[in-house]
Order: structure tokens, then C-alpha cells, then sequence
């Protein structure tokens, strides 16, 4: 079966982004098919050395032939570059619209892919929602009747929401049938025991990596979703009440907002992700030399009681870390309680921490047991394809 994986690995060129997107290409091709990565987003190339929209995907495409190589998938990727519509990865424009043509599966990660004809005419279209209650927002509202037909353009829709449809989760279905999903993790691709991280900036500390806050909020029903600020801020004196190192690689947001000076007198320890993790082996790097993760979510996650499971809390656990993260609703579909922690105020993440402390190399062998039972990519990716 031909399957194309859609997604950001040549627009946003960081190392979490090119995880996200190509443990669907591993997993779909540990299954035996035949899988392209298609990148065509409708958008001008984004160069992260200038920072700034370009006409010049040189960057994007270099990466993305890198990443392929690295990986062993050699020369199955097309680029589509919205500038001046050309194809990269193939032999001419001709050739690539052939590979899509014949395709029997397109699966939408975040619904990166514009749909055009040639895409919009693959017989099984998947649609795969990494962003629970904004993706539902857009699509409720209807203010970009684009996007909206786009998105309905599907024959199957998933979302890492796994409480959508549920009687107290606020997300609306806008009038879709969502079903469950979570992020695949190419379970070989994550050493265990995980290499040891002495002297690395994580090492020995909880950790995460996130950003301050990655779009404004959004108001649906007169009520506000936030992003990851709003929840930081109920913890901001965390490192207060615990003497567990804790380190956070965290951007700056939009408008570059993040309060650095404020985070780092409450004992906070704040790095810079281009700095630290600017590739996918920098940040397998930094998460394996983590002693554990500690993360909140998004505050319309949280508020609207999704269900949302980190994609980067599982590549922790894949590794053999445990992870101590903010109940979104998760907990209503996935056990936890070893090797995964759940919290939802300052008392139950000071609880966590010592738990997971007190009892380390258990929670650790059960973090990477939980990967393997879970988030397993050859499972995750053959129950798409089976719904």
C-alpha cells in the first residue's frame, strides 16, 4: 500500500518538530509499506538562520534529504515549494505528481498538507489533530470556510483529544466523528537503558521542553483557551517547595514574552531550545539525559479537559524516563501511576516528585513498558489505518 505521511520537517527544521512528523513515516514503513513524505504546506519556506519566510527552500530541502538519509528512507520525500510551485526530492515535477497519484493513503499530520486535486483525489484521507479544542475552535466558528472544507475533505479524523465526545470534555466535534490517537514512537530509534548524561545540562534534573506560549488565546462560547503560560504561572514557585533540580528548555513565545528573570529567581533553570536541542539528536540527547520530565499543558488542554497526551512526554517514556505531567483528562483513557504521574495542583507535583524519587529505577523500567504498550509506532500506525 502506498502511504503518503504529511507534515513540518523541511518548514520548521527543529529537532521536536522532525520527531513528530517522521516517527509516522517509521512506523508506516516498519509495517511494510510504501511510504513518501509529502511536505506541501502553501507556504513560503521558513528559514531559521535568517528567521523569516524565504523563496529559497535550499535550507528546508538540504534538511529534509539529511533527515531521510539519517534514517535510511533515502529519496522518498517531495517538497513542494509554494514560491514557485516547483517539486524537490524527485527527479522532475512530473515524477512526483505520479507518486502522488498513485497513492492509496494520505495521512494529514496536524493538517500540514494543502489539499489540492492531486492530493484531495487519494482514495483514504486521514486527518490527524495534534491540537485538541483550537483545531475544534476553527472548525466550529467557521470563519475560514477554507480551512473548514479542507479539513472535511477526510474520509477519517483522529485526535490526540481522547476525551472528545466525552460527556465533560468542552471540546466541540463541530459535526465530525473524532477518534482517538497518540503520538507513534519508533520504539527502536530510542536507546534503553538511555546513554549516560553526566555533565550534560539535564543531567540529573526534571525537565521538558516547551514554549512560552505559541499563539495568542482563543475565545470560543465566551470563554478563553489559553496556552502554556497560563498554567506555568499557577507553578511558578514550584522549585520552591522541592529541592529537585528542574530545567526547562523553553522559547520565548510570541512577542517574546517569556518573564526569564522572574522564572529564574524562583530557582527555575531556563535554556535556550536553539541552543541546547537544534536537531533531532540534540534533543533525543537532552531527554535521555534526563533524569525525568516534569511538564504542564496548554491551558485550553486543561480547561477544556481534552484528554491531550504529550508527544514529547512519550519519547521520555520510550527512553526509560518517567514523566510527572499535568492531568489535561488523559488519565481517563491511559493508567497511570507508574512510570507516568499525573498532577493537577502544587501538592500532587511536589507528591510526584518524591514518588518517582523514592522509588527511581521501578518508575523507569515501567516508563519504557508504557512506551512499548502504548505508543508503540507499528500499533499506533495500524489503527489508523484499520478505523
Amino acid at each position: 500500500m502506498r502511504i503518503l505521511v504529511t507534515g513540518l520537517m523541511g518548514q520548521y527544521a527543529f529537532g521536536g518538530v522532525t520527531w513528530d512528523y517522521l516517527q509516522y513515516v517509521l512506523g508506516f514503513h516498519a509495517l511494510g509499506h510504501d511510504v513518501w513524505y509529502l511536505e506541501d504546506t502553501a507556504t513560503w519556506a521558513y528559514d531559521p538562520i535568517k528567521q523569516e519566510p524565504s523563496a529559497d527552500c535550499s535550507y528546508n530541502v538540504s534538511y529534509l534529504a539529511r533527515i531521510m538519509s539519517d534514517f535510511g528512507l533515502g529519496d522518498r520525500w517531495i517538497y513542494r515549494n509554494e514560491a514557485d510551485g516547483k517539486y524537490h526530492g524527485t527527479s522532475c515535477d512530473s515524477e512526483a505528481e505520479k507518486i502522488i497519484s498513485e497513492a492509496d493513503v494520505l495521512v494529514n499530520v496536524s493538517g500540514a498538507c494543502w489539499l489540492r486535486d492531486i492530493t484531495a483525489s487519494v482514495p483514504k484521507k486521514l486527518f490527524v489533530d495534534g491540537d485538541p479544542m483550537f483545531t475544534q475552535i476553527g472548525l466550529a466558528l467557521g470563519t475560514k470556510k477554507e480551512y473548514v472544507d479542507r479539513v472535511r475533505n477526510h474520509t477519517g479524523h483522529f485526535s490526540f483529544g481522547l476525551n472528545i465526545g466525552d460527556e465533560d470534555c468542552l471540546v466541540p466535534e463541530a459535526g465530525i466523528v473524532w477518534r482517538p490517537t497518540v503520538q507513534p514512537i519508533s520504539i527502536e530509534h530510542w536507546p534503553y537503558p538511555a546513554p549516560d548524561g553526566s555533565g550534560h545540562s539535564a543531567s540529573d534534573a526534571f525537565t521538558t521542553v516547551m514554549n512560552w506560549a505559541s499563539y495568542k488565546p482563543q475565545e470560543f462560547e465566551g470563554q478563553l483557551y489559553g496556552q502554556k503560560d497560563i498554567e506555568f504561572l499557577k507553578f511558578i514557585d514550584f522549585p520552591l517547595h522541592t529541592p529537585q533540580k528542574l530545567v526547562i528548555a523553553m522559547g520565548q513565545g510570541v512577542g517574546q514574552k517569556r518573564p526569564t528573570a522572574e522564572l529564574e529567581s524562583k530557582g527555575w533553570h531556563i535554556l535556550e531550545p536553539a541552543e541546547v536541542l537544534p536537531d533531532y539528536l540534540s534533543y533525543r540527547d537532552f531527554l535521555g539525559a534526563s533524569r525525568a520530565e516534569w511538564s504542564i499543558a496548554k491551558n485550553g488542554y486543561v480547561k477544556s479537559w481534552s484528554g491531550w497526551f504529550s508527544c514529547r512526554s512519550a519519547c521520555y517514556l520510550a527512553l526509560g524516563k518517567p514523566v510527572l505531567v499535568q492531568d489535561t483528562g488523559w488519565t481517563c483513557h491511559l493508567p497511570h501511576g507508574e512510570g507516568v504521574l499525573a498532577f493537577l495542583n502544587m501538592e500532587e507535583a511536589v507528591a510526584g516528585i518524591s514518588e518517582i524519587n523514592g522509588n527511581y529505577d521501578e518508575h523507569c523500567r515501567a516508563a519504557r513498558r508504557y512506551a512499548e504498550k502504548y505508543f508503540d509506532a507499528r500499533k499506533v500506525c495500524a489503527e489508523l489505518l484499520d478505523a
